[in-house]
């Protein structure tokens, strides 16, 4: 009798046994139920890992379930095997990052084999295969003919010694999270699926998921699409439009400082005609070593520097001071922001650093104010003060009394915004599927006919 119990020889007697009666192949059989069970693809990186084994084990098991159940399961494999890390790890092994995740995808296939899930291998497919990749270019050819496909210039994150674009995920305080370089804005042109578009239906279907998804993810969601109603209205900036977007109409009264963003097209020429240019420069360059998280982090400092430039109020007139803020970004809104410090608390500790003005706009029935004794920002509901004919309104009805005399005034208007950004999916490194798209003098940017697809990957580089 055998002292130690040798698994794998009962493991691999079985998985030979399952493999050669073909059980968990998907085959055609309109007598039964379909079920399809899909996990995560694996990015071939080396080695499976226990999280591999973890989230692969769930899978299998509801598979399986199914199975037993009288389903018809397809459970399917395959890579993930497109990406920077491949281009990175061939950089520094000096190979082909195509011999790297096929020598890779090899190894981790036989790991995943002696688990035994229970996958159909037939179906095995990787993303860097020119027959998959096919399809991704026919996709983005679709989606350019419906015009929900644009290549236009955007702020990126940009590293240098990976010479890619980051998402700001992937920006540490100013650093690359792969190999700890700076990182820094750059203008490039980029693709972009124009995902905006969907923003209020991807909000409205929301209501099909009640009750079936959890709520926290059901307002991850909503706070990512993040819609949000407000009055778009025109300041004025050296006798031209200085557009704003705010939530806060009723509190434009209390405006005593303006903001714009670092990025904000305005900043080149407002650093270029400044007394203290160097002084707006080096601030400017500072900031874009930060990642967007960390400039809008509650309870970081904010920081802001004066441009010497002022506003002019649509209402009143007063003449505004600018400032570049930090907390500012170019691409909610319009990249400029009106500030109330006495109505909103970062704009009050921005305030107090900087000695500015604070005026009370709204205050509890029944309660006086003083901006001098404040400790914070008075952000609840009230009555409107000190806004001319709108005092004494509840600050809620106001809203629509103010954005209706902006309308009339022809300064601005009621406008919906979302935090949603299309999606740029440019990368400018070499291991990732083709774009189908050519470039002529005469015609401007032209799809690949299909019948020429796919645009294979070049090899000899």
């Amino acid at each position: 009798m055998e002292q130690e119990y040798q698994f794998w020889n009962l493991e691999s007697k079985w998985q030979e046994f399952w493999q050669s009666k073909g059980y968990f192949k998907a085959i055609k059989d309109e007598t039964r139920k379909k079920h399809y069970t899909l996990v995560m693809f694996p990015y071939p990186s080396g080695k499976i890992h226990i999280g591999h084994v973890r989230n692969y084990t769930i899978g299998d098991i509801i598979a399986r379930t199914k199975k037993m159940q009288g389903f018809n399961v397809l459970h399917p494999i395959g890579w993930d095997s497109f990406g920077l890390p491949a281009e990175n790890a061939a950089i520094d092994n000096n190979i082909h990052p195509a011999k790297w995740t096929f020598e890779n995808i090899d190894y981790m296939r036989s790991q995943l084999k002696k688990l035994g899930i229970s996958y159909d291998w037939n179906r095995e497919l990787a993303t860097c295969t020119p027959e998959y990749y096919k399809w991704n270019q026919w996709f983005f050819l679709k989606m350019f003919e419906k015009g929900l496909v644009e290549k236009r210039m955007g702020t990126v994150n940009w590293c240098e010694r990976c010479a890619t674009v980051l998402a700001n995920e992937q920006v540490e305080e100013g650093k690359c999270w792969r190999c700890n370089s700076e990182v820094e804005p750059k203008e490039l042109s980029q693709w972009y699926f124009k995902i905006t578009h969907y923003a209020q239906e991807l909000l409205d279907d929301h209501a099909l998921l009640e009750g079936n998804w959890p709520e926290r993810v059901l307002a991850m969601q909503k706070n990512w699409i993040g819609r949000s109603v407000g009055l778009k209205i025109n300041f004025k900036l050296e006798g031209a439009d200085f557009p704003i977007y705010t939530t806060r109409p009723d509190t434009i009264f209390g405006v005593t400082y303006m903001a714009i963003a670092p990025e904000h097209p305005l900043v080149k020429d407002i650093i270029a005609g400044a007394d203290h240019s160097s002084e707006l420069s080096a601030f400017v360059e500072s900031v874009k070593k930060e990642s967007k998280i960390e400039r809008t982090a509650e309870g970081m400092d904010k920081r802001g520097i004066f441009t010497g430039k002022y506003v002019e109020h649509p209402f009143t007139g007063d003449k505004i001071p600018l400032y570049i803020a930090d907390f500012v970004l170019m691409d909610y809104g319009t990249g400029a922001i009106m500030a109330v410090p006495a109505h909103d608390e970062r704009d009050f500790q921005f305030a107090k650093k900087y000695a500015l003005p604070i005026k009370v706009v709204i205050e509890p029935q029944g309660q006086k104010l003083d901006p001098d004794t404040m400790t914070e920002a008075y952000v609840e509901d009230g009555f409107l003060v000190n806004s001319g004919e709108f005092d004494g309104l509840d600050n809620r009805a106001a809203m629509e009394r103010i954005i209706d005399k902006a309308a009339g005034l022809k300064l601005g208007d009621k406008t919906v915004n979302f935090r949603l950004k299309d999606w740029l999916l440019s990368r400018q490194r070499y291991w990732g599927t083709p774009i189908p798209m050519v470039y002529c003098d005469s015609c401007g940017v032209v799809g690949v006919p299909e019948k020429d697809l796919p645009v294979i990957l070049p090899e000899d580089v």
